[in-house]
């Protein structure tokens, strides 16, 4: 989703760009990943790693070693890197180890909480990378308090939107309301997937218990994540769930996820993107995690951080279908649907600015 509208934006300027997709088949789950493409208008990738799955160590090693002999065959000017999974550092230290050029989309996010993996891939990419294109004003103040110049620092707003917006009414084909029997305003929105909260057995309980309360009063709609699935089998929590007002559904496309979750009166989430995207729509957002990496969605729009206990998932979740919750939010700057512009805009300059040095030279 952050890849598309930029890929998208150098191909409408073939005398400037000349960009090349790589899949490193982290994300390797089909309804997960290949739908996305297809869903998103993207060819197929000119270059797919097919990685898989693997702890840590052995995923992010296995991508350097394939990504390499890429980089060396293809001699980029610039390699892009998008958020904060283990393809973001990996190829980023590639690139870095190999003198070539790095721009990391979406830098600058924190959450301060070093036990998130994607912390780790965050705070180690921003610091490695040549342009760190940010999508809020917080992420520049936090990159300029960890002592990277501001030369390198891009506020250019969030590309995740250029994509809600690419396909917000595209996705109006899709049938998967009419298909679930759902009523726009009348259903709620659950996703989760952190191992911090599915992993262990008496938090994913709370969390359970919580929605199936909530669902007493408003039908949720969750489409379940392979990881989670597999906990809540092997924890024995389907009986539970079966029995409730929740309904499980197998992961859905980049666009019949689009029509479900823009249709919803509410959203719970432990995801980032989608903080983002319900901000843009206005819809109440309840985020199932201690902190948040995108704390303008909490400043500005329509998110709150709720935590795992059930108790205040409880309380915030009344509170929006009684009407008492935070009042309107509002769009923060630049996510307006046109960052990838912005995002060549700049890729533009810097070369340009550079070529020009060598010339001096």
């Amino acid at each position: 989703m952050k890849v598309a509208p930029i890929y998208a934006e150098m191909r409408r300027r073939p005398a400037e760009f000349l960009p090349m997709i790589v899949h490193t088949g982290q994300h390797y789950d089909a309804a997960m990943s290949d739908s996305f493409f297809d869903d998103l208008g993207m060819p197929k990738p000119d270059v797919h790693l097919g990685i898989g799955s693997g702890s840590h160590a052995v995923q992010t090693a296995k991508i350097m070693t394939e990504f390499e002999p890429v980089v060396l065959r293809e001699k980029p000017d610039w390699v892009l890197v998008v958020g904060d999974v283990n393809s973001t550092i990996a190829c980023a230290l590639v690139c870095a180890k190999l003198g070539v050029k790095v721009a990391h989309v979406e830098a600058g996010l924190r959450s301060r909480d070093r036990a998130m993996p994607e912390e780790i891939n965050r705070i180690l990419t921003d610091s490695i990378s040549d342009l760190l294109f940010t999508t809020s004003q917080d992420a520049d103040v936090n990159l300029s308090q960890e002592g990277v110049p501001a030369e390198r620092i891009r506020f250019v707003g969030n590309v995740m939107i250029d994509s809600l917006m690419d396909h917000l009414r595209i996705s109006e084909s899709s049938t998967v309301r009419e298909d679930l029997g759902l009523t726009a305003g009348e259903y709620a929105v659950m996703t989760l997937h952190r191992p911090s909260n599915v992993d262990d057995k008496p938090t994913l309980s709370g969390i359970l218990d919580a929605l199936i309360a909530v669902a007493e009063r408003l039908p949720i709609i969750f489409p379940v994540h392979p990881r989670t699935r597999a906990k809540i089998e092997e924890f024995g929590f389907g009986r539970r769930i079966t029995d409730s007002g929740m309904r499980l559904i197998d992961p859905l496309g980049y666009l019949d996820f689009m029509r479900l979750y823009s249709g919803a009166r509410m959203v719970l989430t432990d995801s980032g993107g989608l903080q983002e995207e319900t901000t843009v729509l206005g819809i109440p957002c309840l985020t199932l995690r201690l902190n948040t990496e995108r704390p303008v969605t909490i400043e500005m729009g329509t998110n709150v951080l709720v935590g795992t206990d059930p108790e205040k998932i409880k309380r915030a979740a009344f509170a929006v279908l009684d009407g008492t919750s935070k009042p309107d939010a509002k769009i923060p700057p630049l996510w307006d649907g046109k960052t990838a512009g912005r995002i060549c805009h700049e890729l533009l300059e810097e070369f340009s600015r550079k070529k020009a040095q060598k010339t001096q030279k």
